[in-house]
């Protein structure tokens, strides 16, 4: 049974559940989905250099995160609970998967063969991703924003990903320290998207120093 389940057979679960989110009754939902999510990481447009990235950074918020007004429940949620009723027991727990990804900001800790270890900053659990590619510019010690899907008994990373220049390291670090201790009930969730913003002004405002387009101390340009 596992061996059904293999990382490679991910594509095909990830493309129905895709084309189950994006009927064309869901289309209004949609737009309103996209609407919010540039509201909370900053608005790319089709010449932008990470256009592609954030599309497939929405298209994970819109799939596993978004609670849809109409139906109180996530499309990932929805398309497992359809599966569930009719599909066979392997099929219906591929699917689950698409409802306990872990998403966040992770501190790359190691690269070996075939796997990355990653550590999530607030809750400083590890993780091991399995990933046959070599990440292009990934190292030690960098911090990016990934979702991570739980497959067949393996993570997998999604197509998403946010990466922060390394400069940035120690203030996104000092931040999260100092929001789990000083404003506790701020969710995670709030740094990812705020990360995500400035990571998208050090595109915008290549005059600016990145460390200044990192201080937390200070509003986001344009947010």
């Amino acid at each position: 049974m596992t061996s059904s389940l293999s990382p490679l057979s991910y594509q095909p679960y990830l493309d129905q559940l895709i084309a189950f989110g994006s009927v064309e009754s869901r289309k209004e939902d949609l737009l309103q989905a996209k609407a919010e999510y540039f509201r909370l990481t900053g608005e790319v447009f089709e010449d932008d250099k990470l256009f592609e990235l954030r599309m497939a950074s929405f298209l994970d918020y819109y799939l596993y995160d978004r609670v849809s007004p109409l139906t109180g429940k996530t499309p990932a949620t929805e398309f497992y609970e359809q599966r569930m009723a009719g599909s066979p027991p392997e099929e219906a727990n591929a699917i689950r998967c698409f409802t306990e990804t872990v998403h966040g900001l992770f501190e790359v800790r190691k690269i070996g063969k075939g796997e990355v270890r990653l550590r999530e900053l607030y809750s400083g659990k590890d993780f091991d991703v399995t990933e046959r590619r070599h990440v292009a510019g990934l190292e030690t010690g960098d911090i990016i924003e990934a979702r991570l899907i739980p497959f067949g008994g393996h993570l997998l990373f999604s197509a998403a990903f946010c990466y922060h220049p390394r400069v940035a390291v120690k203030a996104i670090k000092a931040e999260v320290k100092r929001r789990k201790k000083k404003e506790p009930d701020r969710t995670p969730n709030e740094l990812v998207w705020e990360c995500a913003r400035r990571s998208l002004n050090v595109e915008r405002y290549r005059q600016l120093p990145v460390e200044k387009l990192y201080d937390f101390e200070q509003k986001v340009l344009g947010g």
